[in-house]
Parts: structure tokens; sequence; C-alpha cells
């Protein structure tokens, strides 16, 4: 029954989003994993179109927040306002305060205002002058970024990108798809009509079916030489944290459960390395790390 459910999903967003099911299965994953997603790439290629496609297809309560160079943490989190009537103040929640959080072109905002979702992104809560709010569940955060050699964009900090469990890129479309894209109905207006293949109830289901895929020891022998060999080897910076190692881990699971399998294999770890590891390591070598770590790491 799950296994169809995320087929239809899939599919579905094949119907507004050509010729990109591998992104969709990632970010799909990504959704399944309980973590989140950043989308980076040219502007015009996709990236809200896929935050606000899975919004609808998984019934999630949905906000965009347009990140600006002006953007205040209060914009994002919410303020205190003083209510005369009761002589106190009273929190006004932001939009943060959704299941599925679209923040728009982040890197377009100061580091203090992309600060305002670390405590979210890693607590699922909001702390505001000494009181804590907890955040809906599923709560899952989708930031799009530009590519940083664009004007006004600002770098995301390393603690920040951490918290994402996977990057991906959208990439321009083939060419049958773009023909398709061109000669057919606007995938916006596609959009407008798609319906829902997943609940809220549904989500949860299925991240806690997650957590049951069996991974073997073998597994966890090739995932843990991947990790060492991240943090051993001179061509990287730093190596890969714990954090990042439970992160890949969850996300080969998504992925196996999203192939029909309660079992992980050393393909789903491969499949979602690039996405995991490459916003997470910066290489000496002019090559993306997750493939020196492909290829310098033989499966057991």
């Amino acid at each position: 029954m799950n296994k169809q459910k995320l087929t239809n999903t899939i599919q579905a967003a094949g119907q507004v989003i050509l010729g990109k099911e591998h992104q969709i299965k990632l970010a799909l994953s990504c959704l399944l994993a309980n973590g989140h997603l950043l989308i980076e790439d040219v502007p015009g290629v996709g990236k809200t179109t896929l935050a606000h496609l899975l919004a609808k297809l998984t019934n999630l309560n949905y906000q965009r927040i347009q990140f600006t160079s002006d953007m205040l943490p209060s914009d994002i989190i919410g303020v205190s306002v003083y209510e005369r009537k009761s002589e106190s103040f009273k929190f006004h929640q932001g939009a943060v305060f959704s299941q599925l959080v679209l923040a728009d072109e982040i890197n377009r905002a100061t580091a203090k205002a992309q600060s305002a979702l670390l405590e979210a992104m890693e607590e699922r809560q909001i702390t505001v002058d000494g009181e804590c709010y907890l955040l809906p569940q599923p709560f899952f955060v989708i930031a799009t970024q530009n590519p940083n050699s664009q004007i006004g964009t600002f770098d995301l900090p390393e603690s920040q990108l951490d918290r994402f469990l996977m990057r991906i890129s959208m990439g321009y479309p083939d060419e049958k798809s773009e023909r398709l894209i061109l000669s057919g109905t606007d995938p916006r207006e596609t959009l407008k009509t798609i319906q829902a293949t997943l609940s809220s109830d549904d989500l949860l289901a299925l991240q806690q079916e997650m957590l049951s895929v069996h991974v073997s020891d073998a597994l966890l022998d090739y995932l843990q030489a991947l990790i060492l060999y991240s943090r051993n080897a001179p061509i990287f910076e730093n190596g890969l944290s714990p954090r990042a190692g439970i992160a890949i881990l969850k996300a080969a699971k998504a992925w196996a459960l999203i192939e029909g399998r309660k079992h992980v294999l050393p393909e789903d770890l491969q499949a979602i390395i690039p996405s995991t590891v490459d916003h997470r390591l910066q290489s000496q070598e002019n090559e993306l790390p997750s493939r020196q770590l492909l290829e310098a790491v033989a499966i057991p």
C-alpha cells in the first residue's frame, strides 16, 4: 500500500516537473528521512515549483518566506507585541510555524536572518523571550539558493549547511522534456490542479516505517569506512560529522523504502551520497567530494 502511494506521488510530481525523476525521488527521500532540503541552481529551473509541488502532494500546510538582505529574524519566527487590554506581551507566530516552509533565495539574506532557522531546523521548536514554542509535525524546510557567483548573495555558514540533510540541483531539462514544456501546458497551471497523494498521517507513518528499514553490519562497515576516509584523507579540509553520518543513513533508508525494500543495499547508499555529502565536504582538488569518496572506498 505504502509503495503504491509513493509510486503515485513520484508519477504525479513527474507530470509537473518533467524529466527530473531522480531529483523528485531525492526530495521525497529527504522528506521521508525527516530532514531538510537545499536546492541550489540558477533561476527559472523549477526550484520553487518543486517545493510547492511537494506541499500539494503531501497536503501539508505551506508558507513561503522570501529572503532579502534587509530581513530580520522576527520576520521569520514572529514577534511579541504588547497588548494594552491584557497589559502583557503576546507572541504572534511567524511563517516558520508551518509544516512545510519554503525559504526562497535563502542566501540573499544576511547570516543574522539565516540563523533564525537554526533552532527550528534542529530542535523543531522556537524560543522567544524564554518561552519555547513547538513547531507543527511533520516539519520540513526547503530552501532555494542561487549560485554564490550571482550579485547580492551571502554564503551559508557551515553550521547552516550541515542542518540540510540534502542539497540537490535541478539542472536544465533534457531536449525531449524541454520540448514538452514548450509545446504543452505551463507546469504552473498543471500544479494548480494536482491532487494530494499522501496525507500528513501517511507521511508520519512512512517516516516511522523508514526507521525500521534494516541495515546490515556490512553496510554499516561501508558507511563507517566512507566517514573515516573523509576525516583522514588530506584532500578534505574537514571530515563528515556524526550528524552527517546519521543523515546519510536515514537518507539511504528512505531511498530503499521508495524502491520498495525493507533493507538497505550499497546501491541505495551510493544513490544518495552526492546529495548528502557534497555540501558538507570541501575538497582541495577540483573534483566532487562524493566522487572521491566512492572511488576511494570499496564496498565490503
